[in-house]
């Protein structure tokens, strides 16, 4: 990247107000979100996983869509409007550093309706110290050293010059950034090795770039765009960087909101749980950055110090694998966690998985993420109150589009039902809005096994080197054949969801029965028979769901099952001797917990059992 030529530029700019920071920080977003593919390829620091780019673009959306609806003329509203749009959109360890640079800008400016370029210089200086105090173990040779050397050289350039112009305050500064940003991999060895620059460093320089050229050679423009309409750069060098062992599997992230954080005691007791740990934002409202194996110990200790929101936790082991190559692909499979499928053909078949929201009461959860099965059924029986489940958002899914769309040509979702869930909905419109044209949605009509059984299929025929409009193909034909039973054995946890009327549980009841449901064609849960008593209802329900298979068709099977794994064993055994008796054979089966987007209603003792014909 070079720095913008300063031949004939404009006039001197002797102060700047909101609408003049309002142009700069646009021009300055779109660049990063420009060159976000980019700083995907160099990202090595602190983990070689590859979304520092895709991290970067998001935060600086989130500041894009305020700014989009800001018209304020005062400085100090305009810079605290884009520092807490900011913190609600910081993404990654860079954005949650970027989020508290701005804080720190915003709060140095406080009832300035125009900054000089004095101020200017002071008002970065405070925001670069901002930024280092958030980390508890700050490293040179990142983006906190360029933003220091940027800073410093700012104060240095306007000190005892009270009118000092700010086209060349910043052509000066800039350059002192750009060459401070040469030197990081000689202070980062991993940086050397690689043979990289920081990345996140890179994204900073890439923001200041965007406002220096828009100061020199741009145009007022009322209207400003959204992301989607940015063109992105297309980044041909390799991923930078190698796939290490990783001591802290999830990046783990959310936000904290309360009346008055104590912010260094909640920092030094994060501190305790992982690494890279950022705590930028607020006593007011502040946002966790954090490395650790138990995502979940992080969010019940946020949730001492205020209410606890936009949680989320990513697989920097899988994202490793992704970035370096380690699966040769052209299209991405991911799901949404409604699917049950056992970790390790996760794994197996590289699938990414977004996690459906469970909450008990006020306690919010990422579904198999920061709740384990066990743990799950047991608060089913002992909460309270009944779990709810919410879908992804949009954003979040946008998110994971996003990162694995500059990873891979395609990406296709296999999504839970849309019938009684908005979540394929919700991947619809985050596919819509994301600036990349190649996601494709795939409702599958299904849930828990029988979705897992369709995103198997597409995950293998992606490895099998198949392109996306022939896996969209196979996919409509593995819906078609795929059948999915579950078994309730009683119907408490059904009423509770307000699922089932209590006068059908009663009824249940009073006949002792446990009925038997299917995912119809349509993807809706439907009746289709009732087995009479309790006793040996594994094996009852492997006896119709045996008899449900085809002369001659060879299946894969796959069951969840929620506490009893014994129960899970004597309906395959039952299952595998009606099929071979019917003359059919069983290509491969496995296993699976009931996850909570299905467990919630069905109950701790409920089955699932989906069948897949096998194309020959």
């Amino acid at each position: 990247m070079s720095i913008s030529p300063a031949a004939e530029g404009p006039p001197g700019i002797a102060y700047v107000d909101g609408r003049r920071i309002r142009r700069g920080v646009v021009a300055g977003v779109r660049r990063v979100i420009e060159g976000q593919e980019h700083l995907n390829k160099i990202n090595v620091f602190p983990v070689a996983d590859g979304d520092t780019g895709t991290n970067l673009a998001l935060t600086m959306s989130s500041v894009l869509a305020m700014l989009r609806r800001s018209t304020s003329r005062d400085a100090d509203t305009m810079l605290t409007d884009i520092a807490d749009a900011a913190l609600d959109g910081a993404r990654g360890n860079s954005g949650a550093i970027i989020a508290q640079f701005f804080q720190g800008v915003s709060d140095a400016v406080t009832g300035l309706s125009t900054i000089t370029a004095k101020q200017f210089a002071a008002a970065v200086k405070s925001g670069e110290q901002y930024a280092r105090e958030a980390l508890t173990k700050p490293r040179e040779g990142t983006v906190l050293t360029v933003m220091r050397d940027f800073a410093d050289h700012l104060v240095h350039l306007t000190a005892g010059n009270e009118k000092h112009d700010f086209v060349g305050l910043f052509k000066e500064g800039i350059a002192h950034a750009q060459a401070s940003l040469a030197k990081t991999p000689e202070q980062l060895d991993v940086l050397r090795k690689a043979g990289v620059v920081d990345a996140g460093a890179a994204g900073f320089v890439h923001f200041l770039d965007g406002i220096l050229h828009y100061t020199l050679h741009g145009r007022v423009d009322q209207k400003i765009p959204d992301a989607n309409e940015f063109e992105l750069e297309h980044a041909e060098e390799q991923m930078a960087g190698e796939v290490h062992d990783l001591d802290f599997r999830f990046c783990t992230e959310c936000i904290v909101s309360g009346n008055d954080i104590d912010r260094r005691h909640l920092k030094e007791e994060l501190s305790q749980l992982g690494s890279s740990l950022v705590l930028a934002g607020t006593n007011k409202k502040a946002k966790i950055h954090i490395h650790v194996n138990d995502p979940n110990r992080v969010f019940d200790l946020a949730a001492n110090y205020g209410d606890v929101s936009a949680t989320k936790a990513d697989d920097m082991h899988q994202q490793q694998e992704l970035t370096h190559h380690q699966v040769k692909q052209a299209v991405a499979i991911t799901m949404d966690s409604a699917a049950d499928m056992p970790d390790e053909e996760l794994e197996r078949l590289n699938i990414h998985m977004i996690p459906v929201r469970l909450h008990f009461g006020e306690e919010s959860y990422l579904d198999k993420v920061s709740i384990s099965a066990d743990e799950f059924f047991h608060k089913l029986d002992t909460h309270p109150n009944h779990p709810k489940t919410s879908q992804p958002s949009p954003g979040e899914f946008r998110r994971n589009f996003d990162f694995l769309a500059s990873h891979y040509a395609n990406v296709v979702s296999v999504n839970v039902t849309s019938w009684g869930s908005g979540t394929y909905q919700a991947a619809v419109s985050a596919a819509d809005r994301s600036r990349h044209d190649t996601i494709r949605v795939f409702d599958s009509k299904s849930a828990s096994i029988g979705q897992a059984l369709q995103a198997m299929h597409a995950a293998e025929c992606a490895q099998q080197g198949m392109g996306v409009d022939q896996i969209m193909q196979e996919l409509e034909k593995a819906r078609d054949n795929t059948r999915v039973y579950g078994m309730f054995p009683e119907l408490t946890y059904t009423v509770r969801g307000g699922r089932v009327k209590p006068f059908v549980k009663k009824v249940a009841d009073f006949f002792n029965l446990a009925p038997v449901f299917m995912l119809n064609e349509n993807g809706k849960l439907v009746p289709k028979k009732a087995l009479l008593g309790r006793r040996n209802l594994p094996a009852r329900l492997g006896a119709y769901v045996g008899k449900r298979v085809a002369r001659g068709e060879t299946y894969r099977i796959g069951i969840a099952y929620g506490r009893e794994r014994a129960h899970a064993d004597a309906l395959f055994d039952v299952i595998q001797r009606e099929v071979v008796a019917g003359g059919a054979r069983i290509e491969s089966h496995f296993f699976a917990r009931l996850g909570s987007a299905l467990g919630a209603h069905a109950g701790p003792d409920c089955l699932v059992v989906g069948l897949q014909r096998r194309d020959a």
